[in-house]
């Protein structure tokens, strides 16, 4: 987060151009799950700030604000009602876009032309033949990575395993003990 936050604030300037011209750079994050466990709000901000004075704030060129969704679906979105009328349209159009139907997606955001009109430009998107085979092609990608991030942890786990073994034997262990210990049959 702190990579993309720098990148943006970064190329506000070109060479040679004083630092007065930066302007602040607001991050939001947007995760299905949570980023930082121990924080349990929906909205966390991040900001620099002094460690001995917390009240002293470093600069306010700097700001993230992570959005968790991933339980708003299963908890029935409990928690909105910390935000303003617009974040909480925001967050049930990125929480439940996919998964409501149209009229009542559309019934739901009906205050909020901004979220509205976003929600009807997904539903263009999403409708799109073109943009729909990009979706498949991306999800299809996604899955082949996982299987083969999976094996090769497998495969990494069974070499370091068969390492441990040989350790083993060297020192003069039983086989059923080694067999036990490393898993490995």
């Amino acid at each position: 987060m702190l990579y993309y936050w720098g990148g943006k604030y970064g190329t506000q300037l070109k060479r040679g151009e004083g630092y007065i011209k930066l302007r602040p750079v607001r991050s939001i994050v947007i995760a299905e799950f949570p980023i930082l466990p121990m924080l349990e709000r929906l909205h966390a901000v991040f900001e620099l700030r002094s460690r001995e004075n917390s009240d002293v704030k470093f600069s306010d060129h700097c700001q993230m604000h992570v959005l968790r969704l991933g339980n708003l679906v299963e908890n029935n979105l409990v928690g909105l009602d910390q935000f303003g009328l617009d974040l909480q349209r925001w967050m049930q159009f990125w929480a439940l876009g996919e998964k409501l139907e149209e009229s009542t997606m559309s019934a739901m955001l009906q205050d909020c032309p901004p979220v509205q009109a976003a929600y009807e430009e997904f539903n263009r998107f999403r409708a799109d033949p073109a943009i729909q085979e990009k979706i498949r092609a991306r999800e299809w990608f996604l899955d082949e990575q996982q299987l083969l991030l999976g094996g090769a942890y497998y495969e990494g786990r069974d070499k370091r395993n068969i390492e441990v073994a040989q350790n083993f034997k060297r020192l003069g262990a039983p086989l059923e003990m080694i067999a036990e210990a490393t898993g490995l049959h």
